[in-house]
């Protein structure tokens, strides 16, 4: 049985009208056009009548995503945050079997990962941990020896990096 590789993964910030059914026609947009969305988060920004939507799409044909994004009317600006200019998050839930001497090493577990504790039941833990997609899945693998019971995800989100030095000033002359 032949393994098909993954299209490359493209995060795209979405600045959209805060609008009833935008969200509706952006992932309708893609599906519609074949193109797979990896993960979703969509949320406020500071104007009210603004909402960003972050979304990651497995795609070869990125530029086509754009095209048919932008098509869009309450789309107003698309941004391709590449991974090493962007800050980019997500949040977990994950819940752990954790009996007697079990708990006390999943908690030692997840303390490396700065993950809290959110919920204990008589045979399991509740983690919430937030970061780098690349390390929740990381403890995703280190918890998984403990029976990994359940286990949620966000979407993630992501913005651009800031500026890592001053701008130079221009002075006006005369």
């Amino acid at each position: 049985m032949t393994v098909l590789p993954h299209p490359p993964r493209h995060t795209l910030s979405l600045v959209v009208e805060n609008r009833p059914g935008v969200l509706a026609r952006v992932s309708s947009c893609l599906a519609r056009r074949g193109f797979n969305i990896h993960s979703l988060a969509v949320g406020p920004t500071i104007d009210p009548g603004l909402s960003r939507i972050t979304v990651v799409v497995e795609s070869e044909k990125i530029e086509q995503v754009k095209k048919q994004l932008h098509k869009l009317i309450n789309v107003i600006r698309i941004f391709e945050l590449e991974p090493s200019m962007a800050v980019e998050r997500e949040t977990m839930l994950i819940r752990v079997a954790a009996i007697g001497n079990a708990r006390s090493e999943a908690i030692e577990v997840a303390n490396i990962f700065k993950a809290t504790v959110v919920d204990v039941g008589y045979n399991s833990l509740t983690f919430e941990v937030t970061g780098r997609p690349a390390k929740l899945n990381d403890l995703i693998e280190l918890l998984r020896p403990f029976g990994v019971v359940e286990l949620v995800k966000s979407g993630r989100i992501a913005i651009g990096r800031a500026a890592k030095s001053k701008p130079s000033r221009m002075r006006a002359v005369g």
